[in-house]
């Protein structure tokens, strides 16, 4: 499940993500490596094989979507030299991220500013917060006091790609998802079929689970389906027409296909006959 996750999320930022064409992207590799090699000063470049499209770094990624840049993060700022206090300032960078992230509605109290990190910097981190190397603690886990997570090597990969995966479902989730528009679907009780159906409230109070945006794409999904379902299998041999559905959630609900297949037919109906 989560495998087939993290495919969808790399597929959908590597076409959509960036403003001038696809950019084929990684999780965790890319997006760690993008982070900051965009912001390396000219001498420190020539120390990288790869060199960056400076409209491809991560940071442009977020601007393209939010449309304004992370307040107090340039694109243009250079990483210092020390490895301690790149890492410091790499910890802080990410700490900047995820908190405007979450003041835009993001759902990511579980993702440490460690965990974005590179793994050479994320051992320095350990070894600065556990007293194996010296540096300025600022920035630091014990500053705030809450608790250090020391991981093995394996199980750092493992935490950091869950990591950058949830980041990049939740920059989703308030930046693109917010662009549906409920003036776009029509009200569902117009379907006579639906009116003994109950109902899905767009307010935004109507669900700890799912934002407004999310219902009002359940909405449509439950227009369409309930439109569609008589048309698309009117003929079917197998089983005829499928009953009434209401759907309420976008795993159980689409897991047979016919509730995505009914939505392509409404704005495909050539493909009803051929493939459906």
């Amino acid at each position: 499940f989560f495998q087939k996750t993290l495919t969808a999320v790399k597929t959908w930022f590597t076409l959509f993500g960036w403003s001038k064409g696809h950019n084929p992207i990684s999780i965790p590799h890319s997006l760690r490596r993008d982070v900051c090699i965009v912001q390396l000063t000219v001498s420190q470049e020539k120390n990288f094989k790869r060199k960056l499209d400076k409209d491809k770094g991560f940071y442009e990624m977020l601007l393209h979507l939010n449309g304004q840049p992370i307040p107090g993060i340039a694109a243009s700022q250079s990483l210092p030299r020390d490895p301690v206090q790149r890492m410091f300032q790499l910890h802080w960078q990410h700490s900047e991220l995820l908190s405007f992230l979450k003041s835009q509605g993001a759902y990511l109290s579980h993702v440490m500013p460690e965990f974005l990190l590179a793994p050479e910097d994320y051992k320095i981190w350990t070894e600065v917060n556990t007293g194996l190397r010296k540096g300025s603690m600022r920035s630091s886990g014990k500053l705030s006091g809450r608790r250090i997570f020391v991981l093995e090597d394996s199980t750092f990969e493992t935490i950091s790609k869950r990591a950058w995966t949830d980041v990049l479902l939740q920059i989703y989730k308030v930046f693109v998802l917010p662009r549906v528009s409920s003036h776009t679907v029509p009200d569902p009780s117009s379907l006579e079929s639906l009116q003994n159906m109950p109902g899905i409230k767009s307010e935004p109070l109507c669900s700890n689970i799912y934002s407004r945006y999310e219902r009002t794409v359940l909405i449509w999904l439950n227009k369409h389906y309930e439109k569609n379902r008589k048309i698309v299998w009117k003929d079917s041999e197998r089983g005829g027409i499928p009953p009434m559905r209401w759907i309420v959630n976008f795993d159980r609900d689409l897991l047979d296909g016919l509730v995505l297949a009914a939505q392509i037919a409404a704005y495909c109906p050539y493909l009803v006959r051929r493939s459906f």
